[in-house]
């Protein structure tokens, strides 16, 4: 038997092959925060080529509280570039220097929670056109990959045997940095200079996959942040995840997460965290809380199923320090 495991390769931050399956997806996403002036978002691009499309996702939090928010799903014909609907990520270097750019309008939501319900958000809030451009730049090395097997000198990936519509993507990487640049909605222009954390997938996805997960992004100083996750299964079992990365120091693993929340409101949504967290290097554990400051409620829909995403820039503390990031929520719901 080959030795497997996951290996992080420098071409995995470029576009793979298409494999086939009719829900391959390949996806790229952006968050930042600027921390001096109160405004932030994340960008996200999925290439579907087996089923026509992308799905593209814009999002802005701002001062005042608005978010500037679209959702499309442009028509493509191949997975070779992210580049559609206005939205356009280029890897300049891989794994250095990225950029990212949006020629678009938003829908600005003076409450964001409307968009529970997209139909009525989108057609009671006035539009802007919007441009983002930003230059972002690893502040820490890339965690993640894919499962390979060694051939010769060489890791390939295995032939995938798992039924696809189950799957959630074949190999992800994450990885921090910071997002420079300016954002401009309709006359009013923001300058960006924020920390955030990126991701890529690739494999088959479809949202109704696992049973719910917490996803945990936050960035307390160039030096400093990380990533935790809980996914759970539709048999129940606990996938948990994520990493700790500190400036000149090899990544913690995370092997191990509890997530308590206090929920608020009529749809029930994240307000309050706290993130127990159990590294690799056998140390106590880490406790963080979290405060969501900005929150707006996606939607995905499949056979029968309601699949809520719930977006929440979230600043989080760390003992004394203070950091920002997003804490997305998935979960499902009957129509």
């Amino acid at each position: 038997m080959a030795e497997r495991k996951v290996i992080l390769l420098e071409q995995d931050d470029l576009m793979h092959p298409n494999t086939g399956e009719s829900n391959y997806n390949e996806s790229a996403y952006y968050n930042f925060y600027d921390r001096e002036r109160r405004a932030g978002g994340f960008v996200r691009l999925g290439n579907r080529p087996n089923e026509g499309y992308a799905e593209m996702t814009v999002c802005f939090y701002l001062p005042d509280h608005t978010v500037g928010f679209m959702f499309g799903r442009p028509k493509i014909e191949n997975n070779i570039a992210h580049d559609a609907g206005g939205l356009k990520f280029q890897v300049l270097k891989p794994f250095e220097h990225h950029r990212v750019t949006y020629h678009g309008k938003l829908c600005m939501l003076k409450n964001p929670l409307e968009m529970a319900d997209p139909a009525i958000a989108f057609k009671s809030n006035p539009y802007a056109e919007a441009s983002l451009e930003i230059d972002y730049r690893a502040t820490a090395p890339g965690w993640g990959g894919e499962l390979r097997e060694k051939s010769g000198d060489a890791w390939v990936s295995p032939q995938s045997d798992g039924d696809a519509e189950a799957q959630f993507a074949k190999g992800h990487l994450e990885q921090l940095g910071r997002a420079t640049g300016r954002l401009v909605i309709g006359e009013t222009e923001y300058k960006i200079d924020g920390l955030g954390l990126r991701d890529h997938s690739w494999g088959p996805r479809y949202w109704q996959a696992p049973k719910y997960y917490r996803w945990l992004t936050m960035n307390f100083d160039e030096g400093l942040g990380g990533m935790a996750t809980i996914t759970v299964n539709r048999d129940g079992s606990e996938r948990p995840g994520g990493f700790i990365a500190r400036k000149g120091q090899q990544f913690l693993n995370i092997h191990k997460v509890d997530v308590q929340t206090e929920f608020t409101g009529e749809q029930q949504l994240h307000d309050r965290l706290r993130v127990t967290a159990w590294t690799s290097d056998g140390a106590e554990p880490i406790v963080i809380t979290g405060k969501v400051i900005g929150m707006i409620p996606l939607r995905n829909r499949r056979a029968g199923m309601i699949t809520r995403i719930a977006e929440g820039m979230t600043e989080w503390r760390w003992g004394d320090k203070v950091g920002y990031g997003l804490a997305e929520y998935l979960d499902h719901f009957d129509e």
